[in-house]
């Protein structure tokens, strides 16, 4: 009798959890799945400045800074770079890039902000020193995805809109790794995204986001978060975006690429290091966060245990439905946002992320580094 009530109840669990799932992939996940960016008459051309932090990047800037430079827009624009302490040839490769494009301005800083941490101090020098309202920030590892990149995210800053939620992608490299860290790049974003269009945001990436120096300035800042050493795009824009000031750019032109790390090492300190400001995550946020990642936790091994101790027939039933909307979802959203090679993997991938939980949940109460390199 025992026995019994014990198999229902993990063939139930194992139904609530799958209904979990299917919840935030039909009301969340398919907002980004089928969005449809609303059609405009006419285009805008704000005067912007982009700003770029960059501490021993010499190589990434003679690579990148380029494609920064040389993007087509018609109206002003000013690129600023900020060498936060570099003790590599930077200065003087900006210097001589500074004789080319008369647009780019490069703050040289020589002494650490000892009271604030990470990456802080160097992009409120280069936001303050910003001509321009419209931010648009990038880091120096990281290039447009296309000429239009410019003037394709500033186009979205419409009456009301001061933050836009750009997509960071990944250049698609050879090997498995590459895929790993281009399907959380892209789980990552299917989650801000679409929260973003329920009216929930509460994150952006600092490779690709922009927002209004008149917010930063409202909202004093950095000031609240200074004593964290990461979070200078996710915590900001966890504080500041709104359901009514925020919105996205998925088009390609709009992304910019980086080149991922090619170690297994390399990527889980990244990875750890980012972890580690979500606990400081609104309390709402951090309860729909997490219970999709419990959710997602415990599905594959309820499965199991519901296959061999309740009836696998009755077990296929919950995970054939998620499946199929799991995979619905995909499939469109990675189409959306350049990674539809990915989802031949899709099953594989969808497995990987019980274990991609387990090795990065002591990133949630590590502490952070202090450096942001």
């Amino acid at each position: 009798m025992v026995a019994v009530r014990w198999e229902y109840f993990i063939f139930y669990a194992f139904s609530a959890v799958t209904l979990i799932q299917l919840f935030y992939y039909l009301f969340f996940f398919r907002r980004l799945a089928v969005y449809e960016p609303k059609h405009k008459l006419q285009s805008q051309t704000h005067a912007v400045s982009v700003i770029i932090c960059a501490r021993d990047e010499d190589e990434n800037l003679a690579r990148h800074l380029p494609g920064v430079l040389l993007q087509e827009y018609p109206t002003t624009n000013e690129v600023i770079v900020v060498n936060d302490n570099s003790v590599d040839d930077s200065k003087y490769l900006l210097a001589d890039l500074q004789k080319t494009f008369r647009k780019m301005q490069v703050i040289e800083l020589s002494q650490e902000a000892k009271l604030i941490q990470g990456k802080k101090f160097p992009l409120s020098m280069g936001i303050k020193e910003a001509k321009h309202e419209v931010i648009l920030l990038t880091d120096a590892d990281c290039v447009p995805a296309s000429e239009n990149w410019l003037h394709k995210m500033q186009d979205m800053f419409t009456p009301g809109i001061e933050v836009v939620l750009g997509y960071g992608a990944y250049r698609k490299l050879p090997g498995f790794l590459n895929k790993l860290i281009r399907f959380e790049t892209f789980h990552t974003a299917l989650q801000y995204f679409s929260y973003a269009l329920a009216g929930k945001p509460y994150m952006g990436v600092g490779r690709n986001l922009a927002y209004r120096k008149g917010l930063f300035f409202r909202n004093k800042g950095f000031s609240s978060i200074n004593h964290i050493p990461s979070g200078d795009d996710d915590l900001f824009v966890n504080k500041v975006a709104t359901k009514d000031n925020t919105a996205i750019m998925i088009d390609p032109e709009a992304f910019t690429l980086s080149t991922p790390k090619k170690s297994w090492k390399d990527w889980t300190r990244q990875k750890s290091r980012h972890y580690t400001t979500g606990k400081f995550y609104k309390t709402s946020h951090k309860f729909l966060l997490g219970l999709y990642t419990s959710s997602f936790f415990l599905f594959y091994p309820l499965f199991t245990l519901s296959a061999i101790f309740f009836d696998w027939r009755w077990s296929l039933i919950p995970i054939g439905l998620r499946l199929l909307v799991v995979g619905i979802i995909w499939k469109k959203a990675m189409k959306r946002l350049g990674e539809e090679d990915l989802f031949r993997w899709f099953w594989v991938l969808d497995i990987w992320m019980f274990f991609y939980y387990i090795i990065f949940a002591p990133s949630l109460w590590k502490r952070p580094a202090k450096r942001w390199k």
